[in-house]
Parts: structure tokens; sequence; C-alpha cells
């Protein structure tokens, strides 16, 4: 199985509407509000696109085997480079896969020295962060929602 990291503008809108409107998704996405259709995901693929244009680094589409399985990659959130992943239900399995090599990229990328991870308060399984060495910070208020932050030393 062949993990790789491609930009979301090449993955047709449908698939991220899909990805995104699937009911499984919305129970640990606060921030996640109703279906989504075509013209959603094309915004927030432009969005997205907006933060690499800004910044020169944001989310990526995640492939295995050429396959979309999801998105997600670092986001400028003031100071700080935001990790998140946004993996497709049939694919969950592949996140440790995914994290580790996005965290490989971020230690050899100077410009990040740490990431932090916001995870809303729902998500009860953290070991994986504990075991990527990612230490609490808290809770946190993002948009309007609570979440707890994590952060990792990549230096």
């Amino acid at each position: 199985m062949t993990i790789a990291f491609a930009r979301l503008r090449d993955i047709p809108p449908e698939l991220i509407a899909a990805h995104m409107s699937d009911p499984v998704m919305a129970r640990h996405m606060p921030l996640l509000t109703g279906a989504w259709d075509v013209a959603t995901a094309t915004q927030f693929i432009a969005a997205k696109e907006a933060t690499w244009h800004r910044d020169g680094l944001g989310h990526w589409a995640f492939l295995s085997d050429g396959d979309y399985v999801g998105w997600g990659g670092f986001q400028k959130e003031g100071e700080e480079w935001d990790f998140g992943l946004v993996l497709r239900p049939q694919n969950f399995g592949l996140g440790q896969r995914i994290a580790r090599a996005a965290l490989d990229f971020a230690r050899a990328d100077p410009r990040i020295p740490f990431v932090t991870f916001l995870l809303p308060p729902s998500r009860r399984h953290l070991g994986a962060l504990r075991r990527l060495g990612a230490q609490p910070l808290g809770t946190v208020d993002h948009a309007g929602s609570a979440f707890l932050k994590f952060r990792l030393e990549t230096a």
C-alpha cells in the first residue's frame, strides 16, 4: 500500500462532498454542520488553497494506492502550525501511518518547530497522541467550540 499526499485541488469536489456528508464525520467534528454539496466542497478547496498561497503550506488530500482516503495537513493558526487529519470512515485505520508521514515532513521543515492538535472533547481515545509524544495543553475555544489542545515538538 502506497500513501501519497496531493493537493486538494486535484481531487474531484464530489468526492470531498461525499466524504464530509457522511454522518459518521459529524460525530467528532463540532464545526461540521449539515451535508456538503459540490459548491461547499469547491469553496472549501479554494479556502485551503489560499493557505498554500499565504503560508507556503496547507492541507493535502491523502491517497492510498491512488485513491482518495481523506484530507489534512498543516494550517497556520496565529504563530502555530496546527495539524489536522480527517479520514473517510472506511480509512480510519490509516491514521497513524499518514500522521507519521506528515510529522516526518514537519520535522524536516525548519518553519515548523512544533505542531498543535485540536481534538473535540468527545474524543476519548488519545493514546495515539501520547505515543507520538504530544503533550496536553488544556481546553481551548476555537470558532465557538471547545477543543482539547496538544503540542508536539518537532525540532
